[in-house]
């Protein structure tokens, strides 16, 4: 059995704050690819924003976390059922499922586990939708930043798990019929505070910080503050959104 890696919950205030919203196109599609909409679950939700996305579509949401501090940092919703639980274990009911989503995040699963636990609590026509996106672009002077502090400032401090969002799960051996593949993009405008925060809520970054004594985000904000000039301009931050989805029965 794999433990529960938990990166996020000493930060989950600031993850719900910093992190990128979940484009409404996303959501369309999900729902025009599932034949039923009573049900979705949120599996590892986090702070709950792909789970106000389904609630758009869905009739019910139950959205799960392993982790108690991301459950309550979570939005309120009264079509969303929150709970604390392993993505693993979810405590559902069997058959009951219409569509699970799975936002940046199937990488810390016991995968086995959790594709047993996704059939048995899919309805006959369940989809599960698995999205990932990777690092965001402002334009080329940004940009060069931030992938030098992404590969060669936190690279030493991810979590081998993320190598599989970096290939969005292509060497993993899926046991359901896949559908065809999906991108999108997530747009935010953020300032310079906006985006460092978002930087911060990173696990290789939380890492750094452990280990060195020291947060690498201040003297990053100085080296991006001498090419966004107005820290207080909001630029357009975009990342680009996989996404794959299969037929679980």
């Amino acid at each position: 059995m794999t433990a529960f890696k938990d990166h996020f919950s000493g930060h989950a205030a600031d993850y719900a704050r910093f992190r990128p919203n979940y484009p409404p196109k996303l959501f369309n599609y999900l729902a025009s690819i599932s034949s039923e909409h009573e049900l979705a679950w949120d599996c590892a939700t986090g702070n709950g924003q792909a789970a106000a996305g389904l609630a758009d579509h869905f009739a019910k949401v139950i959205a799960t976390d392993a982790s108690a501090r991301q459950i309550e940092s979570a939005q309120p919703n009264p079509s969303i059922s929150y709970s604390v639980a392993p993505a693993e274990a979810s405590g559902i009911d069997p058959d009951s499922v219409d569509l699970i989503l799975v936002a940046q995040a199937l990488h810390w699963f016991d995968m086995d586990r959790f594709f047993a636990e996704a059939k048995r609590v899919s309805t006959e026509s369940g989809i599960l939708a698995i999205s990932t996106y990777t690092l965001a672009s402002v334009n080329p002077q940004i940009d060069a930043i931030l992938s030098k502090f992404y590969h060669e400032t936190t690279g030493p401090y991810w979590p081998p798990e993320r190598d599989l969002v970096e290939t969005n799960f292509e060497n993993v051996r899926f046991p359901f019929s896949e559908l065809p593949s999906r991108e999108f993009e997530m747009r935010q405008e953020w300032n310079l505070a906006q985006l460092t925060g978002y930087l911060r809520t990173w696990s290789a970054t939380k890492k750094f910080i452990a280990a060195c004594g020291f947060d690498p985000v201040d003297a990053l904000m100085e080296e991006l503050g001498n090419v966004w000039h107005d820290r207080e301009r909001a630029c357009q931050v975009i990342w680009p959104l996989k996404l794959r989805t299969f037929r679980v029965q």
